[in-house]
């Protein structure tokens, strides 16, 4: 499964970059808020100035002599001419209503689609009256998309009573200001670009000067090993988180070896009994056949019969046989290394397997060797070994059965040979099968469990092949392929 999780160093890099970017992004975005919100309180202050001033001179034509009494009706035709010129000087459209919103005056309308023949709604109306200080601003869009803002307020007599309302359009007109905004932002984006290239190469080596101490750290604990002597961290100058980690690493170490010691002599001890058992159960196979051997000869000897000199010999080399293989244990057993070492030698198999069938007295055991004569490199006393512990095994798999048989052949295959074991035992049920070579596993109320799994260790050891097949209550075939050479 494919690990897709970063490392701390990378984290640590792409934090960097991430704040370094977000806190850019953020700058900048506070910059356009507080220029607009600037922008906007600069317009607002400028059109409260543009509306006084137009207020003032409305006032002072209103209250110079003229020959019109002071009403609502007749404010256009008082300031009918003066309205284009207050209009002019401060560049702005003015709107002359009565107190019921209907429009009596404009000036020359820049805005004529959206202040012109206009009258005021009912709402802006009352939003005016009910203001503390008698002015209301909207905002509004043109028909050019262009934003801009109106002002309303009363005109009032000399007895402060409202005669009128004006009205004042003001365009918001931001084109020098978001050029400099524009400009501004450029700048600021070359010097965050540069920020960011010092961010990066910051970024690198601080997290890689994070992570070396971490780095190191992790390479030691992948070089710990149980049964080797393990170097403890020193680390200077390093955080406390670090020398935390470092002092639990080493106090990790010294547990580490007092659990080497104790483990040392506990595998020691496991060792001695297991080649005892080994020991136990290699010597207990040849000493039955050999009893049994004994036994037999002792019954049938016969001083007169004229093969006696053939039979004593063959008898006398069947034990000589299981005797080393005995001493070849009992050697092995005695320098504590594995079980007999392996030599080579030329050797006829089909003789050998004869010989070491001799000591099975059984009638239905059946020696099929392919030809006279098959010849490989190997070791006698270890094919002994292989032959006698698969005929046993085979012999134990028949107990109770009405006809048993057990075939033994010996194939030439070319390059190597084969020894096949079969019988039609009780078999091997599938649950047994995967654990049949493992050491101290058997399915016999005695015995070790150890024969296979040295058989398998033999063969292998020739670079050879042991495999099985089998079927619940239909025997075994056991099948050993090894080279010739």
């Amino acid at each position: 499964m494919q690990n897709n999780n970063l490392s701390l160093r990378k984290r640590i890099f792409i934090a960097m970059i991430f704040l370094v970017v977000i806190a850019s992004v953020l700058i900048a975005a506070i910059t356009i808020y507080q220029y607009n919100e600037q922008a906007e309180d600069y317009h607002l202050k400028r059109l409260e100035r543009k509306e006084e001033a137009i207020k003032s001179a409305i006032s002072y034509e209103l209250n110079r002599e003229i020959n019109y009494p002071l009403q609502t009706k007749y404010l256009p035709v008082i300031l009918d001419e003066k309205l284009n010129e207050i209009s002019d000087i401060h560049n702005l459209d003015i709107n002359i209503y009565d107190l019921q919103g209907i429009l009596l005056r404009s000036s020359h309308g820049r805005f004529a689609d959206e202040t012109v023949n206009v009258d005021l709604s009912q709402n802006i109306l009352n939003k005016l009256s009910k203001n503390p200080d008698h002015r209301l601003v909207i905002p509004k869009t043109s028909a050019e998309s262009k934003h801009f803002k109106s002002s309303y307020s009363y005109i009032i007599d000399s007895k402060f009573k409202p005669i009128g309302i004006i009205g004042v359009p003001y365009l918001q007109d931001n084109t020098f200001q978001d050029k400099e905004l524009k400009e501004f932002l450029v700048r600021l984006s070359f010097v965050y670009l540069i920020i960011l290239f010092i961010a990066i190469a910051l970024a690198y080596f601080l997290s890689k000067y994070i992570t070396k101490s971490i780095e190191f750290i992790a390479d030691s604990m992948r070089k710990t090993v149980l049964d080797k002597t393990n170097k403890k961290i020193h680390i200077e100058d390093a955080s406390i988180e670090i020398l935390d980690l470092v002092n639990s690493y080493n106090n990790m170490i010294d547990q580490l070896e007092d659990s080497a010691v104790k483990l040392a002599q506990i595998e020691r001890k496991q060792a001695w009994r297991e080649m005892a058992r080994q020991v136990a159960h290699e010597i207990k196979n040849p000493l039955t056949p050999m009893r049994l051997t004994v036994q037999s000869f002792e019954q049938k000897f016969d001083p007169t019969d004229p093969k006696i000199k053939q039979k004593l010999h063959d008898f006398s080399q069947s034990l000589i046989q299981q005797i080393d293989t005995m001493s070849s244990i009992a050697s092995t057993f005695s320098n504590f290394a594995k079980m007999p070492s392996h030599k080579k030698e030329e050797l006829n198999i089909v003789k050998e397997v004869k010989l070491a069938l001799d000591i099975f007295h059984e009638d239905f055991i059946k020696y099929e060797p392919e030809k006279s004569e098959i010849t490989a490199q190997f070791d006698k006393v270890q094919l002994t070994r292989v032959v006698t512990n698969l005929v046993t095994n085979a012999i134990q798999s028949l107990k109770n059965q009405e006809n048993p048989k057990i075939n033994i052949k010996v194939l030439d295959k070319d390059s190597h040979l084969t020894l096949e074991v079969e019988d039609n035992g009780i078999g091997i049920s599938e649950e047994d099968a995967p654990k049949i070579f493992e050491p101290k596993f058997t399915t016999k109320s005695s015995g070790m469990g150890l024969g296979l799994a040295m058989v398998k260790n033999i063969v292998e050891a020739y670079n050879g092949n042991i495999s099985f097949q089998s079927k619940a209550g239909d025997g075994t075939i056991f099948t050993v392929t090894l080279p010739k050479n």
